[in-house]
């Protein structure tokens, strides 16, 4: 018996000797109080040299790998390895947790790094990724997060003199990155030429932007900024594995075993090389330095600490040793002294002396040792080794005695006979040898049973006999010294071993779990005078259990610190210590056992807190000694709230669902009908599982709940206000110490979810915090629980909220519940808690109670820790029901199963006081005592110390009071809640009450509900206001439904009920009952009539014949329908027919025929009264008048079934008199209205929620006033009223309209279907432009030239490349770009993008991934250039303290967080400084971004198929709420200019109002069925009003009118167009909006209205196009901004109307054609869209325009700049006159298009490239007739770009086939001599192809190209654009591959064109998707 309870003794962790070496590094520092800490295995050791004392932390559960330390040096943050590994920061002086990070890492935890203030943590992840994740360790919250590096990070290190700065480094990189907003963005280190690319090991940090770092081979390379500028050289012989800065410099460790010291510039001061001092050895590693002062700490690679005082350099100290590399398995206890010898694979032997705690031998062997044992007299020492050799050694000197090798396998145990007459040597094949040791170790016998490797052995006390262990769990005996196998147990029976060190045998069963057969035990050691046993195995755990113990299972107390497996385990020779060692940790532990009568003194050392459940925890199995479980506490135990439908269904059922929606969507539906119920009163209390869940608000009313809906009840007033935000089950509720907001938690939705996910209700159980008085939510927490939540408590403050999951660890969360954040988390317990409250008097305290369980919590940081409430011998592991806290922090009480209250004092249990008869189910404190009640049915008051009971209140039929509204069922029913106030005690009970207990006893009841069980029969009277219920807890009841609101009579039934009836004249009430019999009782006295029992199976439906009521039918489970004569009470008729148990029954009006509905879904008639079976056809079942319909199958209810009919049920419908609404009830726990007759699929419908599980039965009520249902497992009855059409107050609309989305489109319009169907290029996967083919230039192979010029100085000179203009100047080379000018503005599928700033006299908008503030007054412009890629949207802060603040969002690829995610920055417009970077989850990028009224929230939204809606704090980074937005396009969300909580979104068929509460998005779609007639359209525009109206502007031209959620008027035609902006002007309330319309007289495509939108005044846009489409719309002082389609950007003055255009582009792009004047600052481009427009740089602006009619392709000047010439998409070429723009000629002879046009530089000549791969030459000198003078052949491809010779005698023409040629002009010749060509001087160089630019092409170009290229008039610098839409600048020329250059971002995917102005004073770029122009400034090298 004795073993079935834990040993009462305990062991103290009292030192640790080694230090984790290998795989770590930077590990071992001095904190605060020249202590020193460091690492071993799972254990955190500070360590003080000073008194020799070591102290421990034990927080982690797997091996610590990383470590850092504090910048105030007394905090320590490490952190594991694991599957989920997490990081803990601690107190180095009280080795106590502050805070705990986890939920991020996965793998292990790489490298850790306070930043200099030490608020905040950098961590690197062992994933595959590597991620690095930035902490606010002290709240346990992430930051940001980012991918690391595809490669391992060693080291990681915050710049400790700039903030937001880090450096990591790692396998052959280093990083540099950036904190910005969550963002954290890294730059690669670049090494160039200063050193070679390799691994760095280590860093640090110093000031002026230097890094200095330790590379592998031993150099250290200094850094600044992120450029390599030197090394030092040789600083270490091998890799530098640790580098430490403090005041004085730097110290470095390296492989070499040398430490350098370095002054702050890295001059060396001195070296200290440990190999040569006496403790040295060859290949001695440093793998960690910390210089502090005088003192340096040196750890090595094999586990050894040396302290270095600095004066004395050559005499290091060695403070701590260990084994090293390799398993340790061997481990032996000295037999007279307190020594244990340990031996490992690194073939080192080691003595250790337990008392001083130090080394104090050691010797190498030849082998691996792998097991040890010392004879009885303590003078031989023998080692078994690895190779199955032995050696012995004398203990005094290490000297060998012997060394023997008898077999080939590993020793793995050997031991000497008690006597010392023998040593037993057992090894790895299976045998074991006997050797005589006085005749110098002779082998004497051998023993041979086994058929698997010896794993233990054991002598008897009389040395006769040896007992086995081996490999296959198999217990041998031999005889000794011959080693003769004994096979009789009698033999054995009576033998005494002289030590137990087997896992196998009767004695140890106990260590085995009940039910596992493994083998993971590794070591066992038997005290046979404390009668314990300590065993150890492979997960770490060292364990306590009694000895012997013989059964299975047995309990034990367990101990952590080993990371891994724990090899050995020996009691030391006088049982004073533990020593246990681990294998891959190397290390040995000394345990101190602290017997049982000392535990008494030891109970100040409490327990030590871990996150894992194991800090000496006792057993997992579960305790025998525990009284049985109450039957109620059993039932709720193994109650688990989990449905048949899950998630896991949900993909199919959701393609299934969308199917059936397309085909339902193509019929025309009914409509929903008009009527709408309203929730009026609800019978029921959830007490039967839950507890302490009702209490008094602040104005006395009650709350509570039942089923899915929250209760406030009014006692005074009999009526009911309801929370109806749940969606299922509420499990718990807790009220505000306020008494004003209320708590509550809900269970998982099942099946439920299955219809529901339409609605996107989240599906993870949610806890709602709600205002009693407004019955708003004011905040929802999700995340974190499975299943549901099973207990709630507010904090004192009412500030935090903890809550207790159901999931299988009981997840215990900590919130702060206003934010709607997490604070802290951990696992709770295995088994189910029941209650958990908070500390009144320390918010971070709280205590859990439940199955066995009570814990002591407090917050640290991200977690938790629990310390379990210690019992001692006062009492037992008892299961708690409830706790309070007491009148101080240290006091606690709880209730018990068994009727206790238990009364805590800290942990520990003081006494315990006898309460109740069976369980204490609440308690609840008072200012002076406490209150209890429990299952006895009792209330009992106590004073504050649970001496005395002072008063007991019993709940008895007797008292109650005649206010009471209903009966009480019986006597002392168990009571589950109490609740104090008001001069009321409040109580529930498990019956489904509540009562209220006046101090002076008598009792008033106040509402009730069914009991335990389904309820399923429900009738409704025909004609009074009262109905009749029937449930499975066998009570037949009648409720009064008029205001009185109470049960006014009930009666026990012998059997359960499903059915009733009344009987027409209301006289009689039939019962159907559970046993297939069935009863007619008066229905007032409810007395019996008569009875039946014809039927075995439960009776599922009974009507009474309409009329006189002269028949009853009654239905049964077993598919008959008996018919009764009432009067003669005679059975008549039977139905027979049915194939399946019978649902449903009516009657028609004249009594004549059944309709019936069976579970096979039939629908059958039969005619009364005999029962004969009737074939009715569909149609003429309508016409029939039936006196009821419940029926819910049919043509006339087709529509009632949901999409997904197969899950769920219909289970109950009822027709109202005037046959006009059918109420239905389903397996969901939906009520739903529909007009009747629904035919077709998927009716329309009203739906409401309050029911959790299956509704089981509707009723209306005889005037159809009220209709009632019932919830079956939720046992409520809920009354609803009837609201008739028209009827509506202004009140929020609770029902959801039909799930479907309308079918009709939401309208039509070209711009629209665009932008919706846009799908944007990533910069970085964009591909090529052109269809280019063939082989890259820098992948072609070179063709050997024919001639290769000797190498004689007489060759005549290489001519120039190049002619160049400005010879006889010194050239100078360009050596920067600075964007200065930028002409286009992306209107085409963007809007609300441009904006005033500073009182209007800036605009801002964007183009391609610039942010341009234009400066309205001059033109000039400044830009933001911190975005990588297109910009999408743009914002502007209105709020006065975040003045010219801007938030952009760009496009991006997926989600993974890295430089490539989607982005939004926000940044302040006039100095260009981003102050925030969020990286966002949205995939594919952000489409609309909008700040909150205070301007600290952003709101943004993805393109992600989710359409994702993200709240963000941007200052901070933090994410606060995210959720899908909807299936379809959301173009706009924008905030109420008022708010900070309210937001609108619209998009295709989308408006949808949405609040923000805590961390929870919720949200409503817009309801249209207030007008007839109104859709719901595609809306594109958001503008606000007062009075909470909201306008959207449609694209139709409407504007909708909404007031809160409500459509309630229409603007019809604000627009003929799609409205596309909207702008509410802050200061007045105007509106201005700007749609899509053709200009005329009246009308105009701006409009500015007053604030209710109801008159206007229209601007007309003088742009001179067709249609004026506008996107963006502003207002500011006076005048209005527009920003249009077409690119411009226009000023229209309110009073004048004048417009002043700001800014043009190209409407459409690519833009291909690209010319720059000859001698002045224009430039000339042409595009798609069928325009040519010149440009002047030095006006910024657009000069002039020119319509072709068609897309133009490219254009260029002649020489003297007085023509140009324009060729065309569709093959013709024009050229224009500059002075007149007329036309001088134009001509098409191709069909395709004309790629590049060019005038000879002697103006002869003109050149037309096109897509024909042809070249034609013109003679300009023959005048406009144009006629082509001849061409050039046998060009492989099309034609890219054309270069004239200097002297016109030449073109070299590139190809899409990545191949140049040059052809002699005029004749177009092909010139095939490589000498020749090598020779000609170029006009131009344009060329893309050719050796001289072969270094243009990277080695990124797979899919993308290079497209154009220039060259500086200059002839010495080449600026190319290309597919990334990077434009480069190299030197020229660049013939060697991959040439350097340097690159600038701005456009988006793909630069078209490129070109120098003259004098090389500017460069001109071309944009593709962008359409945009950019001119950049060049900056020469100065002379």
């Amino acid at each position: 018996m004795a073993a079935r309870s834990a040993p009462s003794c305990h062991l103290r962790l009292e030192w640790v000797y080694g230090y984790r070496g290998h795989q770590c590094r930077n590990n071992l520092y001095y904190t605060a109080a020249k202590e020193i800490v460091y690492f071993v295995a799972g254990v955190g050791v500070v360590y003080s040299p000073r008194e020799h004392r070591q102290k421990f932390y034990r927080g982690h559960s797997d091996d610590i790998i990383s470590l850092a330390l504090h910048p105030e040096r007394v905090l320590v943050a490490t952190g594991q390895v694991g599957k989920e590994p997490y990081i803990c920061i601690w107190d180095s002086y009280t080795v106590q947790t502050i805070s705990v990070l986890k939920d991020v890492h996965t793998h292990g935890i790489a490298c850790l790094a306070f930043d200099l203030d030490g608020q905040r943590l950098v961590s690197v992840g062992l994933d595959s990724k590597n991620a690095v994740c930035v902490w606010d360790w002290k709240r346990g919250k992430m930051l940001s997060m980012a991918p690391g590096h595809t490669d391992r990070i060693f080291d990681i290190s915050w710049d400790l003199y700039q903030p937001n700065k880090l450096v990591s480094c790692g396998v052959k990189h280093i990083k540099f990155w950036s904190l910005c907003g969550n963002a954290l963005t890294p730059k690669r280190g670049v090494f160039g030429k200063t050193g070679d690319l390799q691994t760095i090991l280590c860093l640090a940090c110093a000031r002026d932007e230097l890094t200095y770092s330790g590379a592998l081979n031993g150099d250290i390379y200094v850094w600044k900024g992120i450029n390599l500028i030197r090394t030092i050289q040789g600083a270490h012989a091998a890799g530098i594995f640790s580098m430490n800065a403090c005041e004085e410099g730097f110290a470095t460790g390296g492989r070499d075993g040398c430490i350098r010291l370095w002054d702050l510039t890295f001059k060396p001061i001195t070296v200290i090389d440990l190999r040569e001092t006496d403790q040295g050895y060859k290949g001695l590693s440093v793998r960690s330095v910390c210089w502090r002062g005088d003192h340096i700490l040196v750890g090595t690679q094999d586990s050894e600490i040396f302290e270095i005082v600095v004066q004395e350099r050559n005499k290091p100290f060695l403070i701590m040793q260990g084994h090293c590399e390799g398993e340790l398995w061997a481990l032996a206890v000295h037999p007279t002294k307190p020594l244990a010898v340990t031996g490992s694979d690194d073939r080192s032997v080691r003595i250790w002396s337990l008392v001083d705690h130090a080394l104090i031998a050691r010797c190498n062997m030849e082998e691996p040792i792998r097991c040890a044992a010392v004879n009885a007299d303590g003078i031989h020492l023998a080692l078994g080794m690895k190779d199955g050799s032995f050696t012995v050694l004398r203990v005094r000197d290490m000297t060998e005695v012997v060394h023997i090798k008898d077999r080939k396998e590993a020793i793995h145990e050997l031991k000497y006979s008690p006597d010392g007459t023998y040593l037993a040597v057992g090894c790895n094949d299976s045998s074991v040898d006997i050797y005589g040791v006085a005749q110098r170790y002779k082998k004497v016998g051998e023993c041979l049973g086994s058929l698997s490797f010896i794993t233990h052995l054991d002598w008897s006390s009389d040395s006769r006999y040896l007992q086995t262990n081996d490999g296959n769990g198999k217990r041998l005996f031999y005889r000794m010294p011959g080693g003769k196998e004994v096979t009789s147990t009698e033999e054995i029976k009576g033998v005494h071993w002289a030590s137990w060190t087997c896992v196998s045998g009767l004695e140890v069963n106990g260590i085995w779990p009940k039910y596992s057969d493994i083998n993971d035990i590794n070591s066992v050691d038997g005290n046979y005078i404390g009668q314990v046993l300590v065993t150890a195995d492979d997960y770490g755990i060292i364990k306590l259990f009694r000895y012997p113990c013989l059964r299975k299972g047995a309990k034990f107390r367990k101990y952590i610190g080993h990371s891994a497996h724990v090899t050995n385990v020996r009691w030391s020779h006088d049982y004073q210590w533990v020593i246990s060692i681990g294998g891959a940790d190397h290390s040995v532990f000394q345990w101190k056992f602290i017997p049982e009568r000392k535990l008494k003194d030891a109970l100040h050392i409490a327990p030590q807190e871990s996150l894992a459940d194991s800090h000496s925890d006792e057993s997992d199995s579960d305790l025998s000694d525990v009284p049985e479980l109450d039957s109620e506490i059993e039932q709720e135990t193994q109650l688990t709230y989990r449905r048949q439908v899950y998630k896991e269904d949900l993909p199919q059922l959701k393609e299934q669902c969308k199917e059936k929606q397309k085909s339902a969507t193509s019929k025309r539906r009914e409509r929903a009908p008009g009527n709408s119920i309203r929730l009026h009163f609800v019978h029921g209390y959830r007490g039967y599982d839950c507890r302490s869940n009702l209490f008094y608000t602040q104005i006395g009313e009650i709350v509570y709940h039942v089923a899915a809906v929250g209760v406030i009840y009014n006692r005074q007033q009999n009526t009911q206000r309801f929370y109806l935000g749940h969606d299922d089950d509420i499990l718990c509720l807790t009220i505000h110490p306020l008494k004003d907001y209320v708590a509550t938690g809900q269970r998982r939705k099942g099946r439920n979810e299955v219809y529901r996910f339409l609605l996107y209700v989240g599906r993870d159980p949610s806890i709602h915090i709600w205002d009693t008085e407004t019955i708003k939510p004011l905040s929802i927490l999700k995340g974190h629980h499975q299943c549901g939540i099973s207990a709630v408590d507010f904090s004192a403050d009412g500030k935090r909220l903890a809550s207790v999951g159901i999931d299988d660890s009981h997840t215990i969360v900590l919130w702060d519940w206003k934010k709607g954040e997490k604070l802290s988390i951990a696992r709770g317990s295995k088994d189910k808690i029941f209650v958990v409250k908070m500390n009144p008097y320390v918010p971070d305290k709280l205590i859990t109670a439940g199955i066995k369980h009570m814990k002591f919590w407090r917050k640290a940081g991200g977690g938790l820790i629990g310390r379990k409430g210690y019992i001692g011998t006062l009492g037992k592991n008892d299961t708690m029901m409830c706790a309070v806290y007491g009148w101080t922090e240290e006091m606690a009480f709880s209730g018990t199963s068994t009727g206790d209250v238990c009364i805590w004092r800290d942990i520990f249990l003081v006494k315990t006081v006898k309460a109740h008869d069976g369980p204490v189910f609440s308690m609840h404190a008072l200012e002076k005592g406490f209150v209890t009640g429990g299952k006895d049915g009792i209330i009992a008051l106590w004073d504050d110390s649970f001496e005395r009971c002072l008063k007991t209140y019993a709940i008895k039929r007797a008292a109650l009071a005649p206010g009471s509204k209903g009966l009480l069922l019986e006597d002392n029913p168990s009571i589950r809640a109490i609740s104090l106030g008001h001069g009321h005690i409040l109580v529930g009970t498990k019956n489904g009450e509540i009562l209220e207990v006046d101090k002076s006893g008598p009792i008033t009841l106040l509402v009730q509900g069914h009991m335990e069980g389904e309820v399923w029969g429900l009738a409704t009277h025909p004609y009074l206001p009262i109905c009749a219920t029937v449930s499975d807890d066998k009570t037949l009841r009648i409720w009064d439904l008029s205001p009185s609101h109470c049960m006014l009579a009930v009666r026990k039934l012998k059997k359960g009920g499903r059915c009733c009836c009344f009987s027409p004249d209301g006289k009689a009430l039939a019962v159907g009952l559970n046993d297939g019999s069935f009863l007619m009782a008066n229905a007032d006295t409810l007395e019996d009539l008569v009875s039946f029992h014809h039927r075995k199976d439960m009776i599922s439906d009974i009507r009474f014949s309409p009329g006189s009521g002269k028949y009853l039918a009654v239905a049964s489970h077993d598919s008959f329908i008996d018919i009764y004569n009432v009067m003669s009470s005679k059975r008549v008729g039977i139905c027979k027919g049915a194939t399946s148990y019978i649902t449903h029954i009516d009657w028609d009006i004249r009594g004549k025929l059944l309709q019936v509905n069976t579970g096979a879904k039939e629908q059958l008639f039969f005619e009364a009264p005999r029962g004969k079976k009737q074939t009715i056809p569909s149609v003429e079942v309508e016409k029939i008048a039936w006196a009821s319909w419940t029926s819910v199958l049919g043509l006339c209810c087709e529509g009632i079934w949901p999409v997904i009919g197969e899950v769920t049920d219909v289970t109950a419908s009822c027709l109202t008199s005037d046959k006009m609404v059918l109420a239905t009830g389903d397996d969901l726990g939906f009520v739903k209205l529909f007009r009747y007759p629904t035919k077709g699929k998927f009716g329309k419908f009203k739906r409401y929620v309050a029911h959790s599980t299956h509704v089981t039965n509707v009723r209306w009520t005889y005037d159809d006033s009220m209709l009632v249902t019932l919830g079956g497992t939720d046992m409520s009855l809920m009354v609803w009223t009837n609201e008739m059409e028209g009827y509506r107050e202004k009140r929020p609309c609770d029902s959801e309209e039909s799930d479907i989305d309308s079918e009709e489109d939401g309208g039509y319009d070209s711009d629209v279907t665009r932008e919706n169907e846009i799908s944007y290029t990533i910069r970085a996967l964009s591909t090529n432009i052109r269809p280019m083919f063939g082989i890259k230039p820098h992948l072609q192979q070179k063709e050997p030239s024919t001639d290769e010029r000797p190498p004689v100085s007489r060759a005549p000179p290489q001519p120039e490349k190049l002619q160049t203009n400005n010879v006889g100047k010194k050239k100078r080379p360009i050596e920067d770009l600075v964007l200065e000018l930028v002409f286009g503005y992306r209107g085409r599928d963007c809007r609300n993008n441009v904006h005033y700033l500073n009182d209007g006299d800036d605009i801002i908008y964007h183009t391609a991934s610039i942010g341009i503030l234009h400066n309205v007054a001059t033109g000039s412009q400044s830009f933001y250039q911190e975005h990588n890629d297109d910009i999408l949207c743009l914002t502007v802060n209105q709020h006065p303290k975040f003045i010219n603040i801007v938030a952009t969002g760009q496009v991006g690829d997926s989600a993974d967080m890295s430089a490539a995610a989607p982005s939004i920055h926000i940044w302040d417009a006039m100095n260009k400084q981003t102050l925030s970077i969020l990286r966002c989850y949205h995939s594919k990028g952000v489409c609309s971004v909008s700040f909150s009224a205070t301007g600290k929230l952003l709101l943004s939204v993805g393109l992600d198929p989710e359409h994702t809606i993200t709240i963000w704090r941007w200052q901070e980074g933090a994410k606060i709420a995210s959720r899908a937005g909807h299936n379809q396009r959301i173009f706009v969300a924008e905030f109420r200019p008022d708010s900070d909580t309210q937001f609108v979104s619209v998009g295709v068929k989308h408006v949808k109002f949405w609040t923000l509460a805590g961390r929870a998005l919720l949200s409503k779609k817009g309801l249209l069925s207030t007008l007839e007639d109104a859709r719901m359209q595609t809306m594109l525009a958001i503008a606000f009003g007062a009075n909470n109206l909201t306008f959207t502007g449609t694209i139709s031209g409407d504007v909708c009118v909404w007031k809160d959620h409500i459509l309630c008027r229409i603007v019809a035609r604000a627009h003929n167009g799609p409205v596309f902006a909207m702008y509410t002007t802050l200061r007045d309330g105007l509106i201005v909006t700007g749609g899509k319309e053709r200009p005329s007289k009246e009308g105009g495509a701006v409009k500015l209205w007053d604030q209710e939108l109801r008159r206007c005044r229209a601007f007309r846009l003088e742009t001179g196009q067709a249609t004026d489409c506008v996107r963006s719309v502003c207002r500011g002082k006076g005048k209005i901004l527009v920003g249009t389609r077409n690119a411009e950007i226009i000023e229209v003055g309110e009073k004048n109307a004048a417009c002043n255009i700001l800014v043009n582009g190209h409407v459409d792009g690519p833009i291909w054609g690209l010319a720059t004047h000859p001698s002045r600052d224009f430039f000339l481009s042409a595009a798609e869209d069928g325009t040519v427009r010149l440009w002047d740089i030095a006006d910024k602006k657009m000069l002039n325009k020119v319509n072709l009619g068609h897309a133009a392709r490219t254009v260029c000047y002649s020489p003297e700049g007085d023509m140009v010439a324009i060729g065309m998409k569709n093959g013709e070429f024009i050229i224009l006159l500059v002075s007149s723009l007329k036309i001088w000629g134009k001509k098409r002879d191709r069909r395709c298009a004309i790629h590049d046009i060019r005038f000879s530089p002697d103006s002869r000549y003109l050149a037309v490239g096109s897509s024909e791969n042809s070249v034609d030459f013109y003679d300009l000198t023959l005048g406009p007739t144009l006629n082509r003078i001849s061409y050039c052949k046998d060009i492989p491809s099309f034609v890219i770009q054309m270069d004239f010779s200097a002297d016109s005698r030449y073109l070299q023409v590139s190809s899409g086939c990545y191949k140049r040629h040059v052809y002699e002009v005029p004749s177009g010749k092909h010139l095939m001599d490589h000498a020749a060509i090598d020779r000609i001087t170029w006009a131009t160089w344009t060329s893309i192809l050719g050796d001289e630019v072969l270094g243009i092409w990277s080695r990124h170009a797979e899919k993308a190209d290079v497209n154009c290229a220039c060259v500086s008039h200059s002839g010495i610098s080449l600026v190319t654009g290309d597919d990334f839409g990077m434009v480069k600048l190299f030197d020229f020329p660049c013939p060697e591959k991959f040439a350097k250059h340097k690159r600038f971002l701005g456009h988006s995917p793909h630069v078209t064109n490129i070109r120098f102005t003259s004098g090389d004073r500017h460069v001109v770029s071309a944009g593709g998707d962008d359409c945009s122009l950019l001119v950049w400034k060049c900056v020469h090298t100065p002379h």
